[in-house]
């Protein structure tokens, strides 16, 4: 069977998480979205814990309520910031570890995604004592990404680097960026949202499809680590582009920079705010001859844009939360089954019969690589313009073209 998985979300006890991040909601929510399961996250908090406890316990490491399974992981901060991913088998293990961390932290019940005064190290010796998996968060991402403070998986969890199975990319990155990196040809990548809402513009806007026999812990964790024929077939995220850490750029004005500009600038905005080097940029400084090679079993990487964005783009709706462009998403949802269906699959001439001639020639847009992309940078996100959008940018604005699946091929060379 192959289902469809989001990896990383938080729960309501997260700093700036929506409070109607709620089991139930995102049970719900996620059916909307194509998905079948969910990592639950943020479950060393006790409340967030007990939540998770009222789904239906299928085996040590497995919950469901209302369609949706979900097993148990959380994020954490350790050394340098860097935000590290971890799942574990068993409510038993989970208990275990935050027996061990509690005497690391202060935060264990102040945030769901804790900071712990640990090394990546010696986090990954206490995850392979409790059977966890652990791998790095959003890998890429200035200022708590592994890489924007280790140069390698060695160097940030030393002799346990070989039990790193998974990298999750991040929302600024794709498997291009990761395979430009020599050390990660063995490694699995993850696509997940970082979701803090559950609603359809954040749950799920990155995911995986997974080929298993169930959609359980043990069998996430064989197809992660590639064994007995489960693995990862797909991972469908943003355009790299459109994250917000995409290029070099100002935190503070969000002007953008090539390297050469911010070196020759010593990484001082014109403001005078510091620069942030880019995912892009980071990616090209830690590959050793700026070629994509894509090992034999890395799967495809089809780029998506939220249902969500497409319909309000062409409805002229401002607000991710305007009911009238929820009410024209909930339309195509309850004909369609869920937003993966309509985006990819749905016959465009049902959906102009449905909703319209906007949002059809909204939804063949983006299928037929039509949309503009403004690349993101220094924390403000990119955007992905549709055609009649994308005429009214001034001249000044940095343009580029998303291609359909294949992209960054300006910038990137492969192999």
């Amino acid at each position: 069977m192959e289902f469809n998985a989001d990896l990383h979300i938080h729960g309501l006890y997260s700093r700036a998480t929506s409070s109607n991040m709620k089991i139930r909601t995102l049970a719900k929510e996620s059916g909307k979205k194509g998905i079948d399961l969910l990592a639950s996250g943020d479950c060393l908090h006790s409340k967030w814990l007990a939540e998770v406890k009222e789904a239906e316990k299928i085996d040590e490491g497995t919950f469901e309520m209302e369609g949706t399974r979900f097993i148990l992981s959380t994020e954490v901060q350790a050394a340098k910031r860097v935000h590290h991913l971890l799942f574990f088998p068993s409510l038993s293990s989970v208990e275990g570890f935050k027996e061990e961390v509690g005497k690391y932290s202060k935060s264990l019940e102040a945030d769901g995604r804790p900071y712990l005064s640990m090394n990546g190290e010696e986090l990954a010796e206490l995850a392979k004592d409790v059977g966890a998996l652990i791998g790095p968060a959003h890998a890429f991402t200035p200022w708590t990404g592994m890489y924007a403070h280790y140069a390698s998986l060695k160097e940030c969890y030393g002799s346990r680097a070989g039990d790193v199975k998974f990298l999750e990319l991040g929302l600024s990155a794709d498997s291009d960026y990761g395979d430009l990196i020599r050390e990660l040809q063995d490694i699995t990548f993850l696509t997940n949202s970082d979701a803090h809402s559950p609603y359809a513009i954040r749950l799920a806007r990155e995911f995986n499809t997974i080929r298993a026999k169930d959609t359980t812990f043990d069998e996430l964790m064989m197809a992660i680590k590639r064994e007995k024929g489960r693995c990862f077939v797909r991972n469908v995220g943003l355009p790299p582009q459109e994250g917000k850490y995409n290029e070099t750029a100002c935190p503070r004005c969000f002007e953008h920079y090539t390297l050469e500009e911010a070196l020759s600038r010593r990484w001082k905005c014109s403001c005078l705010a510091t620069i942030k080097k880019g995912v892009r940029d980071r990616a090209k400084e830690l590959s050793d001859d700026g070629i994509v090679k894509r090992p034999d079993h890395r799967p495809e990487y089809i780029h998506i844009i939220p249902l969500g964005e497409i319909i309000n783009q062409v409805m002229g709706i401002s607000s991710p939360y305007s009911k009238k462009g929820l009410g024209v998403w909930e339309k195509l949802i309850t004909e369609f089954g869920n937003e993966v269906e309509v985006l990819l699959e749905a016959d465009i001439k049902n959906i102009r019969g449905l909703v319209g001639d906007e949002v059809a020639e909204g939804v063949h847009a983006f299928r037929s690589g039509q949309v503009v992309i403004v690349p993101g940078g220094g924390g403000e996100y990119g955007k992905v313009l549709l055609p009649s959008q994308a005429k009214n940018l001034k001249k000044r604005v940095k343009k580029k073209r998303f291609d359909g699946q294949m992209t960054l091929t300006d910038e990137f060379k492969q192999s």
